[in-house]
């Protein structure tokens, strides 16, 4: 029922999707800025968990024994949005538990690893039903992307906010 809901009304999807990244935002935001690390490794392992779950359950699609090859720009459709999606909030709050931007762009290349891995288990082992697509890695690449980003505006944001000097003039009369 949901399946159908969300096929007859992209629209939706859109919003949903749109919903869900701001809301992964807002949390990484109040958690990074509250220093909760903890907080962020359990979402993060939840976003791996997610992950896995998602991609190497066994499923009742075909069974190829080969990797679809495609370099196309695939920014339509549901699956496009699910693979871009689906490993953004897993390098979002990686990221932002290691809170540098060198760790970052070590999360961003890691989480493309782990996509490419995937892809590589779909491909070697097809009685799991599942398909290996080039175009998956690449909107699950640009999902750690967007990801990183996030964590990296993030990041820049809590140190301006908490440790940097106020922007405020100030507006005491000085004592000459």
């Amino acid at each position: 029922m949901i399946s159908t809901l969300l096929a007859s009304n992209p629209a939706l999807v859109r919003v949903l999707v749109v919903v869900g990244v701001l809301v992964c935002a807002a949390v990484g935001l109040m958690l990074y800025r509250a220093g909760r690390t903890r907080a962020l490794s359990v979402l993060a392992i939840v976003g791996l968990v997610g992950v896995l779950a998602l991609t190497l359950s066994p499923s009742d699609g075909p069974r190829y024994a080969f990797c679809t090859v495609q370099f196309s720009i695939p920014f339509a459709g549901i699956d496009t949005l699910a693979n871009l999606v689906m490993t953004l909030p897993l390098a979002l709050f990686s990221a932002l538990r290691f809170g540098s931007r060198l760790r970052a762009f070590a999360v961003f290349a890691a989480v493309s690893g782990l996509a490419a891995l995937i892809e590589l288990t779909q491909a070697l082992i097809p009685a799991i039903g599942r398909s290996c697509d080039t175009d998956d890695w690449f909107m699950n690449t640009i999902g750690a992307a967007v990801g990183v980003a996030f964590a990296m505006a993030i990041m820049t944001a809590g140190r301006s906010r908490v440790g940097g000097p106020s922007r405020q003039a100030d507006t005491r009369p000085s004592r000459s």
